[in-house]
């Protein structure tokens, strides 16, 4: 995530490199994984533990909140404490904080414990790329980012899948016991692989950007939240609101007078990395809404149960995986205006049977619907990322990695907070309420359809060597 590593160990002195690999990609599935394990518990957690529609809301976005809002600062932790030391705290604090959220008895201790699980998870993450870039070299590193991208584009579909054969089988705990001895084995394991690396020292971090940037996203997604209950003009919604504005501008001010910014504000000014941003932020909104609304939606207005949920939810999985394939292919053809202009096109038709529908039959139109939306999707994902890393200089490439990949979690954080007060601000669920949300998303992503040639520069991609990539 950061621009600067520490100068890594020479390759050929780690016999057992690729063991490694394996081992990192395998903590970092689990952080992907709990992005969408959770979706098709959801109803059986409101009901054990009587979480009204708020909290939640708040399972979900509270993981994706902070792993967003603090992945840089992750970065710079792995280049200051060194990435070894990072990655196995990250990974210690995720494993505990998975237990702590297993054994929850309510709502508050869920929640704390899904906070813990985004904070490991932004330690993790940006320190175990950090290996991954600096153990591997030559076409070995290419070959090592292509493992590390193929882990990320299937986490979440296994996520669906597991959370409702989970929920359905030993219950909604073991969404998050899953990870325990999985994180133990990892804890034990990786000390004995992974290489040492040298510590930058910790003088500089910006801490006080990181807080700002994550309380700003906070404050915000609390008060889309609070519209779902108090309406769009009360002043329980529009005081956080307001607060959020104020809270990023802190930030920015910050930024700019520190000497050691999180976050080179000079690159919000590169159009490339700007409308690839945009890019990743909407489609992560609109994917990860999908995953939580239709979830919801069949399991309370269907009444299908959390297993069959899961399953339905493979075909819009596969799609989007799908959809990034061809899109990479596409993007180097037509170029990322006409890739990103046809995705979005084909999300927008996809939400369209949905937005016009008040009671979509679940097998022959709500699930064929998604699966088309998320394959235009798909294809964005893959834009979003070559255009801003492919289209800035080459000395660019990390921070903007760094920035879009932020944009990636707090994407999904802000959609399922807006879809969740449109679809079910007034209970109980009703059919209009989840076509009021994808009325919402069929426009949103027809006019970025429309814009994305104004957005995206012209011009074709360079090859990135990066493993930068939806996740």
């Amino acid at each position: 995530m950061s621009t600067h590593f520490a100068p890594p160990t020479p390759a050929r002195t780690h016999p057992r490199r690729w063991t490694a690999l394996a081992l990192i990609c395998a903590a970092q599935f689990m952080l992907i994984l709990d992005v969408t394990v959770v979706n098709v518990a959801l109803p059986a957690l409101a009901t054990d533990l009587d979480l009204g529609r708020t909290a939640l809301t708040w399972v979900v976005t509270a993981y994706t909140l902070c792993f967003g809002g603090l992945m840089l600062l992750g970065g710079r932790l792995a280049d200051a404490l060194g990435a070894r030391r990072v990655l196995l705290t990250g990974l210690a604090l995720f494993t505990a904080a998975s237990l702590a959220c297993g054994l929850a008895p309510n709502a508050t201790v869920l929640l704390a414990g899904r906070v813990a699980q985004g904070i490991g998870a932004a330690l993790l993450s940006p320190a175990a790329l950090a290996l991954v870039t600096t153990t591997f070299h030559g076409p070995e590193r290419a070959r090592a980012l292509g493992v590390w991208a193929a882990v990320g584009g299937t986490g979440s579909a296994v996520g669906v899948l597991l959370g409702g054969a989970l929920t359905a089988g030993p219950g909604w705990p073991w969404v998050f016991f899953v990870n325990v001895p999985v994180g133990l084995a990892l804890l034990l394991t990786l000390p004995k692989l992974l290489p040492r690396t040298t510590a930058a020292g910790a003088r500089g971090l910006d801490i006080p950007g990181a807080v700002l940037v994550t309380a700003a996203t906070g404050t915000l997604v609390y008060g889309l939240v609070r519209a779902g209950d108090a309406g769009w003009t009360s002043a329980t919604t529009l005081l956080p609101l307001l607060g959020a504005i104020a809270l990023y501008a802190a930030f920015t001010a910050a930024e700019r007078s520190s000497p050691t910014p999180l976050m080179d504000l000079r690159m919000l000014t590169r159009r490339p990395v700007v409308a690839g941003s945009l890019l990743m932020l909407v489609a992560t909104a609109l994917l990860l809404s999908f995953f939580f609304l239709g979830s919801l939606r069949l399991q309370h207005v269907d009444g299908l149960d959390s297993l069959r949920t899961g399953l339905l939810f493979l075909p819009v999985a596969l799609a989007t995986a799908i959809g990034a394939h061809l899109g990479s292919r596409l993007v180097t053809t037509a170029g990322p205006r006409a890739c990103a202009t046809a995705g979005m096109a084909l999300a927008a038709a996809g939400c369209l049977p949905l937005a016009l529908l008040d009671d979509p039959d679940p097998w022959t139109t709500l699930m064929p619907a998604l699966a088309t939306a998320a394959l235009g999707l798909g294809a964005v994902f893959v834009t979003a990322t070559t255009t801003a890393l492919g289209l800035v200089p080459a000395p660019e490439a990390g921070l903007a990695s760094g920035i879009v990949n932020t944009a990636h979690e707090l994407g999904g954080t802000l959609g399922i907070a807006l879809a969740s007060t449109l679809a079910l601000g007034t209970p109980p669920l009703t059919p209009t309420g989840f076509t009021t949300a994808f009325t919402t998303h069929t426009l949103t992503a027809t006019t970025l359809a429309l814009t994305a040639p104004l957005l995206i520069p012209r011009g074709r991609p360079r090859p990135q060597g990066g493993a930068h990539g939806m996740h």
